[in-house]
Order: C-alpha cells, then structure tokens, then sequence
C-alpha cells in the first residue's frame, strides 16, 4: 500500500472520530493500568463491570494493597484468569507504592517492570494516559493492518515497527484507537462488514464482502 493511500485511510478515520479512546472506563492513569492489565483474554465490556465496583473501593495502589488479593478477587471473579490477575494487581500495586511513591510512572521500563504488564499494556498505558505516539497492537490491530495491507507483518511486534514507520506523526498519537475501534465493529474476524466501511475502496483485502 501507497503512503497516499494510507494517509486518505487515516484521515477518513480521523474525520470519522476525531477524538477517539479506549472503551476501558477509568478515571485515572493508575485505573487505565488496572483496567488494561485485567483486559487480558477479556472484553473491556467484561473488565467495566468488574472495575466499577473495584475502582469505587481500591482507586489507589494502596487503597488496593488494603483489599488484598482475596479482595481483588472478589471484585474480577467475572473475568478470565482472575486468579493470576489477582496476584498480578497487588504485587504491582505494592512496587507502585515502594518504587514510585503510588504513581504510574511515565517511563517504559519502569511499566514492563510490573507483573503483568508487557509491551502492549505499556503502550496503551503510555498512549492514553501520557499522550504518547505509540501503538498498541492487539489482535484487532493485527488483523486490520495486515487484511487492508496497511502494515502487513507476521506477529505483532512486526507490525507495530510497520505501524511505527508508516503513520505519519499527526495521526500516531491516536492511530491505535482508530484501528481497535474498526477492527472491533467493521473489519471483524469472521465476516467482515465491507459494505458498512468507510475505508472499503481503498482496503486492498481481496475478499471482501458485501
């Protein structure tokens, strides 16, 4: 794909959702941290549920710290793995407390350090609550970049290094919402909606639907 073509791609996009964010609900970066770590194997749809009792009780790492696992538990039973994500919240909750005085700290390392948290979970942190120009890619990412021929790559660290490459700097900030956002209601996995998508005559997917 043509970088033309890419740019009309992102800026229909960007036309279409000028502001877009996660569907995870949170009111702060340590609650983004919480949420995505939990999103795991699970929908956002799944985690709001979960996180609105649990954010009402625990919205600091030491608010969480004095929950305790079993408590954690208590709140994310609903979601896949609550078991290890569980143990994962506290044990990140009690570095964020030792290390980082209760704060989310603003640096990649410091959050890959967290139990739980990896490359993707770092970017989505980094990006929605710090503004930065990264590019979490997900299976829905995955599956858009590579179907429209947009940034093709055959694992997701291949394809956020295309991303990463391809997109012009106005739209990184926001380019993994986008692409998230359409993979989830337009370009999806089994049938994807052609006929509904804005993007479709410059999608170079051969086989596409009605």
């Amino acid at each position: 794909m043509n970088k033309l073509k890419r740019r009309e791609i992102l800026t229909r996009l960007r036309d279409n959702d000028p502001h877009p964010t996660t569907e995870l609900v949170f009111n702060s970066p340590f609650e983004l941290l919480i949420a995505v770590l939990l999103s795991a194997q699970a929908t956002d749809v799944s985690v709001n549920k979960a996180t609105v009792g649990l954010f009402s009780q625990a919205p600091t790492p030491q608010a969480m710290l004095n929950l305790g696992v079993e408590g954690v538990k208590e709140h994310i039973k609903t979601i896949g793995l609550f078991n290890t994500k569980a143990l994962n919240v506290i044990k990140t909750c009690q570095i964020l407390v030792e290390q980082h005085q209760g704060l989310v700290p603003e640096n990649r390392e410091a959050l890959e350090a967290l139990p739980g948290v990896g490359r993707k979970t770092a970017n989505v942190v980094l990006n929605t609550a710090f503004g930065w120009p990264t590019i979490a890619v997900d299976t829905h990412i995955f599956r858009v970049a590579n179907r429209t021929n947009f940034a093709p790559g055959k694992n997701v660290d291949q394809v956020e290094q295309h991303l990463l490459k391809v997109v012009p700097a106005e739209f990184k900030v926001n380019c993994h919402h986008w692409f998230i956002l359409h993979g989830r209601y337009t370009c999806i996995a089994r049938k994807p909606r052609c006929g509904a998508c804005l993007i479709e005559d410059l999608c170079e997917y051969r086989e596409k639907t009605d």
